[in-house]
């Protein structure tokens, strides 16, 4: 039985008062101590929430958040993920804030193997512009990356981050590319994609057989008064069924064992892969 211990961090942004600079530094030492947390329960493949250094600053436009950029894999919080990756044996998976080149932004999540090594990245394709509080094309240019898996120690990791969960191309286009896990770090709020957070990604997950780890952060930020991050950050198998569920208000690390054997025996029964009809999906790409 090829199992693999998964662990999932929700956290708060606690202030927003400050520089930008500090609030980073805050998040990132938050983050390191989760870090430690997930490494004291056996956590061997694990995930941050989106942009997880700073607020989800997309309520607003401002320039200022410009400032939270930084070259992957060359800036210093990817290295500092390295070092922790290699000190624990564990994978994690970092979303950030990435500067290509000066003016060229990209919401980015990089992976980092159990030895340290950094894999690569995956650059968010579907970028939401839309009232209220979602303007991150003031942020980000779309992702021009495809859609890659890695291969990691303990298993193969794929990325899909926040909005990209409504669109069912890229999460079948990942299993496609041979992904095991796919990580969704989020920052979604109640009253408004609630009711599809349990939904979509668990038949992602049954459509393309792989398990998936889908995170949110918890809190409210201020000022924007944007509205309560409901965490529940969870996983789920390839019959869709829920392992574990994340608390909707505490900060947390979510861990669940992963039987990656599953996969296999759910393939077996459902022939999706095998039925699959691609030369009568023209139409997906020419409309």
């Amino acid at each position: 039985m090829a199992v693999v211990r998964g662990g999932l961090i929700q956290a708060k942004q606690e202030e927003y008062e400050g520089s930008v600079d500090a609030i980073k530094q805050m998040m990132i030492d938050k983050h390191v101590a989760l870090i430690e947390e997930a490494a004291a329960k056996g956590v061997q493949v694990l995930c941050l929430q989106e942009l997880f250094y700073g607020p989800y600053f997309c309520c607003e436009q401002e320039t200022r958040w410009y400032s939270l950029v930084e070259q992957v894999p060359n800036g210093p919080t990817t290295k500092l993920m390295m070092e922790l990756a290699k000190k624990h044996s564990m994978v994690i998976v970092v979303p950030l804030y990435e500067e290509e080149q000066k003016g060229v932004y990209y919401n980015t999540a990089a992976v980092i193997d159990a030895d340290g090594t950094y894999l690569g990245k995956y650059r968010k394709n579907h970028i939401p512009h839309c009232n209220p509080g979602f303007f991150e094309k003031f942020y980000f240019r779309p992702g021009n990356l495809g859609y890659p898996v890695f291969q990691t120690r303990y298993c193969q990791v794929g990325v899909y981050i926040c909005y990209d969960r409504h669109f069912p191309e890229g999460a079948r286009a990942l299993a496609l590319n041979g992904a095991e896990v796919v990580f969704n770090p989020s920052a979604t709020v109640a009253g408004l994609s609630e009711y599809l957070w349990k939904l979509e990604q668990p038949a992602h997950a049954v459509a393309n057989g792989y398990f998936i780890g889908a995170i949110n952060r918890v809190g409210t930020e201020k000022p924007w008064k944007f509205g309560q991050f409901y965490g529940q950050s969870y996983f789920c198998d390839p019959r869709g069924e829920m392992l574990v569920v994340g608390s909707r208000e505490q900060e947390e690390v979510v861990v669940a064992d992963l039987d990656l054997d599953k996969i296999r025996e759910v393939r077996n029964v459902w022939q999706f892969f095998r039925d699959r009809r691609p030369e009568t999906y023209e139409q997906l790409v020419e409309l």
